[in-house]
């Protein structure tokens, strides 16, 4: 199954923001990757830069790969709305996102492993597909299974009250994505109109 196994801390502080990874790093290290580090006098970015660099952050951010992401665009490009907006929200209902936000994994690396090795259930059926579009109604739970596993149930947390779209009952083990999210709930840092500009070229 295809992922990003790169440097993480060199991602991170080639977009100054700990988008893989808590960041400890950036307050040891901020500056670009590169030997001569804030030394170099770095070239202003142009716009097909500024647009590239973001559809690059929001790959990394969400773990999704090239062919993926774009498909991912072309759905929604066909959605009606605002072709931004729905991208931002297919990025967020993917499975192993939603794993992620419900606060099951404290990563979403972590959150894609736990549903690749068949621990999670989506109404039910066990799934293995990170990508897998959440629905309205979709109820989440841990594998019956996996419930007594330390190293799973030890990455549990409660889930974040800024995620209204989502619901977690940490004691059931039992969660449910109530709808898509509103742009502005996103905490991510996206411009995701420049990512819309530069499909659109």
């Amino acid at each position: 199954m295809a992922r990003y196994t790169g440097p993480k801390t060199k991602i991170s502080r080639r977009f100054g923001e700990p988008i893989l990874g808590n960041g400890k790093w950036l307050d040891k290290n901020s500056n670009p990757p590169g030997m001569h580090g804030d030394k170099k006098k770095r070239k202003t970015l142009g716009e097909y830069a500024l647009q590239l660099r973001e559809k690059q952050k929001a790959k990394y951010t969400y773990g999704i790969l090239e062919k993926q992401f774009r498909k991912t665009f072309e759905e929604a490009s066909r959605r009606g709305g605002v072709t931004g907006e729905n991208l931002i929200k297919l990025c967020e209902a993917r499975l192993d996102n939603t794993v992620f936000r419900m606060g099951i994994a404290p990563s979403r690396p972590a959150a894609r492993q736990l549903v690749s090795h068949k621990h999670i259930e989506v109404n039910g059926d066990v799934l293995n597909v990170p990508s897998y579009q959440m629905k309205a109604g979709d109820v989440i739970t841990i594998k019956e299974g996996s419930k007594a596993r330390t190293s799973i149930t030890s990455m549990i947390g409660p889930k974040n009250p800024k995620f209204s779209w989502l619901d977690w009952n940490e004691t059931e083990m039992k969660g449910t994505f109530i709808t898509y999210p509103e742009r502005e709930s996103v905490p991510e840092n996206i411009k995701e109109q420049l990512i819309v500009e530069l499909y659109s070229k």
